[in-house]
């Protein structure tokens, strides 16, 4: 034990004392965060942290020359020799002498624009420049409350694990992560993940990562929420005006013109700040740039802010990015904070040997015990100090952990917690063993009661148990039973449910379920039992067509290959047809009466769409995404689509063993969906699917392909891209062959923000049309337009779109719907 304590001590100390140290403060004396700090014709750097303090590793003693940049500050070079460690170096930086004495002021032009112009000449030569690297990459993110409410819906909120003090403010994220970089052009960056560390969890892994704060000013957009454009896109002049605000030089002798950013209408797409650009190389020196959350169309975000620094490596003949802050302040209700997430990048190798090997379809990946390095690790290779309240947050949190995850004082919260409540009644009761990773939930049965004419008024209960086997982990065990009874039919069904899934790479899932329940002829109307409710009450109108379905059914569902996933499943079903039993409403309508339960008559009232029958059903479906990447986490898979290839879904459906001969079949059937990202024009999406039936002539009703509908004029799910907006429910349903097309253009704010007040309010133009084609129908067609992110606040996510439906050439119907999108 000895020797272990005296080991550790001298480790530590040699560590600590093999440094260069100090802070870096303005001439007003205030700390500079994220000054660049690199030992002159040299690789090796450091970061200042946020209280300007720095921390610069050498190997050994000698003379060296230390080089100070940080934006809109002079250069400053320190020559020292360094006798014995630990060596302290305080810097002063003055700000940089910002001038317009080397401008010639043509009246012609403003003389911003020809330097913007220039650059945006240079933009592609400088984007491709950097064809390979290596670097190392240090993240670190802190998020921090500065105003948390005690309840919100009168429910408590708590201390969020710890992260509150007395005040209601706290750090709720504290993380860092050191990665090796690899880059190839035109392969995406490749990082592993060496360490990872995040207060309060000693188990967990940081999702820092450099991907995430990859942002390329030299491309015409990138992705912060919405796609912003460059203030040197080729199409930048749509979206600024520009000013010089002055000039100075760099150590150097580069001339830096300060330009600063002025977007042409409120809510376009575009930056406001400063750029710094360097004369004649036309490349980009810094970046210092903010962006309203309203921009960006993330409604609970007040404010982004980006500051990039680079460097030039003369034998390269290039500017490249050495440090970046990414700010952001956020407030919805209640809630009010900010985060800061500092990168930093060192030790570039610019002519990396790579083999052919080197780059997969692996573009992130954790070395092993990356989240189990001790404090001398992070001492030793943390390049950006920590502040003192950061250094006291892991402190407090890690001991709070300690605590929080000992069986005594989990067993005591789930003691109070479990304890059951007036509230319970409507939201459902919880008991859980947190300690052993047991949870136990029945629902309310208010929450699951609803009205259809077939059972009347009718309400469900579901018990479950789950049983998770680690933390951060997706493999658990689920089992769950509900019973519905309904008044009017007066009967009560129950089904069962049996999950598990066991593999964090593949996501292998295995379900076993049967029971009785009533089943929609379409199940993927998924929001009409919610909204056939109020439409049946209100005024009349029973959209919902149900069947009664006893059933036991075998799902199996995993990823094969990278990109290929399987989902099967293998079926028992006794089904029979079901019919009105009520025709309670609470608003009659003279001129109109409840439809029937049949769907292919809704004047056949106790006429069935299909006989009583029992059949097996096997499904096989693929999903195939071609040229997926994918994040390897230790705990799991993340798969990262390549949404510049469509992914290709395929599929198998068999009914077989039927007590009544003619409804067994075959379908085949096949489905492209991809979502284009179309830069400052916003995003197209689209999805086409059809399908072929074998030796269907006959088959039941509840087999056909049924089209998404929707006779509501409302959408609360979101789902715009696979479904008709104003299509009647089964009027195309069909056992021939099929095909459909959707297709939905968001402008993004392309249009309606070049449109004088109308660019105020912030909303989106969508274009949507739709496309239906069987052997019993003339075509039918839909065409939308809309507005999206409609709403008040910071609370938009309304939206109306105007539709007209066309069957041939004749105009069939044309309404308003009001929905969500998310």
């Amino acid at each position: 034990m000895k020797y272990s304590l005296l080991t550790l001590f001298t480790l530590v100390s040699s560590f600590a004392f093999a440094q260069i140290t100090g802070t870096v403060t303005s001439n007003q004396n205030d700390p500079l965060p994220v000054v660049n700090i690199f030992i002159e014709n040299t690789y090796t750097g450091t970061t200042t942290n946020n209280d300007g303090n720095y921390i610069l590793d050498l190997s050994k003693t000698g003379e060296y020359t230390i080089t100070f940049q940080y934006l809109g500050y002079k250069t400053i070079k320190k020559q020292v020799n360094v006798t014995k460690f630990p060596f302290v170096l305080d810097v002063v930086l003055v700000e940089e002498d910002i001038n317009l004495d080397e401008v010639v002021i043509n009246s012609d032009e403003n003389p911003a624009n020809a330097i913007i112009r220039q650059t945006i000449a240079k933009r592609k030569e400088n984007l491709n420049k950097l064809k390979s690297f290596k670097a190392e990459f240090y993240s670190r993110g802190l998020l921090k409350m500065v105003d948390v409410p005690e309840k919100i819906m009168g429910q408590e909120v708590g201390d969020l694990d710890g992260a509150l003090d007395s005040t209601r403010t706290g750090i709720v994220y504290l993380s860092e992560t050191i990665s090796k970089l690899e880059y190839q052009s035109p392969k995406p960056i490749k990082e592993t993940i060496v360490a990872s560390k995040i207060s309060g969890d000693s188990n967990g892994f940081s999702f820092n990562n450099a991907t995430d704060v990859e942002f390329n000013f030299y491309q015409n957009t990138f992705e912060l929420g919405s796609e912003i454009v460059s203030p040197i896109a080729d199409f930048a002049f749509n979206y600024y005006k520009y000013k010089l605000v002055g000039t100075f030089y760099d150590d150097l002798g580069n001339l830096i013109n300060k330009i600063e950013l002025l977007p042409k209408r409120k809510n376009d797409k575009a930056f406001g700040g400063y750029i710094y650009i360097v004369e004649d190389q036309w490349s980009l020196f810094g970046t210092d740039v903010t962006l309203t959350g309203q921009q960006a169309q993330i409604p609970a975000v007040d404010l982004f802010k980006i500051k990039q620094t680079f460097t030039y490596y003369d034998q390269e003949k290039q500017w490249v990015k050495t440090t970046q802050l990414f700010d952001f302040e956020f407030g919805i209700f209640g809630f009010n904070g900010d985060g800061r997430f500092t990168a930093a990048y060192s030790d570039y190798d610019f002519n990396p040997n790579f083999d052919k090997k080197n780059f997969t379809r692996e573009v992130l990946s954790f070395q092993d015990n990356a989240n189990k390095k001790d404090s001398v690790y992070w001492e030793t290779k943390r390049p950006v100090p920590l502040t003192s309240v950061e250094a006291n947050d892991y402190v407090r949190r890690d001991s709070i952990q300690l605590i929080r995850e000992s069986k005594t004082y989990l067993d005591s919260v789930d003691q109070v917690d479990n304890k059951f409540k007036i509230g319970d009644i409507l939201g459902g009761y919880s008991y859980r063993d947190s300690y052993n990773k047991t949870y136990f939930n029945i629902s309310s049965p208010i929450t699951k009661l609803g009205f259809n004419t077939v059972q009347g008024w009718n309400g469900s209960l579901t018990a479950s148990y789950t049983k998770r086997f680690k933390d951060d982990s997706p493999e658990y065990f689920n089992m769950s039973s509900t019973i519905n009874y309904g008044e009017s039919e007066d009967r009560l069904r129950a089904t069962g449910i049996i999950n598990y899934r066991f593999d964090k790479k593949n996501r292998a899932f295995v379900s076993l379920s049967g029971g009785s329940k009533v089943e929609q002829f379409n199940p993927n109307l998924t929001s009409l039992d919610f909204l056939n409710t109020s439409y049946s009450l209100w005024a009349e109108k029973n959209y919902l067509k149900i069947y009664d379905r006893n059933f036991a059914q075998l799902n199996y569902s995993q990823e094969l290959l990278n990109g290929l996933n399987v989902y099967s499943d293998l079926s028992y079903n006794d089904r029979k047809p079901l019919f009105n039993t009520t025709d309670q409403t609470w608003q009659p309508q003279d001129n109109r009466d409840y439809s029937s339960n049949n769907p292919i008559d809704p004047t056949a009232n106790g006429v069935a769409s299909f006989d009583a029958h029992n059949i097996m059903k096997f499904n096989l479906n693929t999903r195939i995404n071609f040229g997926q990447n994918y994040m390897s986490y230790p705990f799991g898979k993340y798969n990262l689509p390549n949404s510049k290839i469509p992914t290709l879904y395929l599929g198998y459906e068999k009914g077989f063993g039927s007590s009544n001969a003619d409804y067994n079949f075959d379908q085949f059937k096949a489905q492209i969906y991809q979502s284009l990202n179309l830069g400052n024009k916003g995003d197209l999406t689209y999805l086409a699917k059809g399908g072929i039936f074998n030796n269907a002539d006959d088959i039941a009703f509840v087999d056909y392909h049924h089209f998404n509908g929707n006779q509501t004029n409302t959408v609360i799910d979101g789902n715009y891209i696979n479904a008709f907006k104003i299509l009647p429910y089964y009027a195309l349903s069909t056992n021939k062959a099929y095909a459909e097309f959707h297709a939905e253009h968001n402008f993004k704010g392309y249009i309606l923000n070049k449109i004088p007040l109308l660019n105020k309010l912030n909303f989106n133009l969508v274009a949507g049309f739709n496309a239906a084609a069987t052997k019993e129908n003339k075509p039918y067609t839909e065409y939308s337009l809309g507005l999206s992110n409609l709403g008040w606040g910071k609370m938009r996510f309304l939206r109306v779109d105007y539709v007209r439906a066309y069957q041939g050439s004749g105009l069939v119907n044309d309404t308003f719907m009001f929905g969500f999108s998310f």
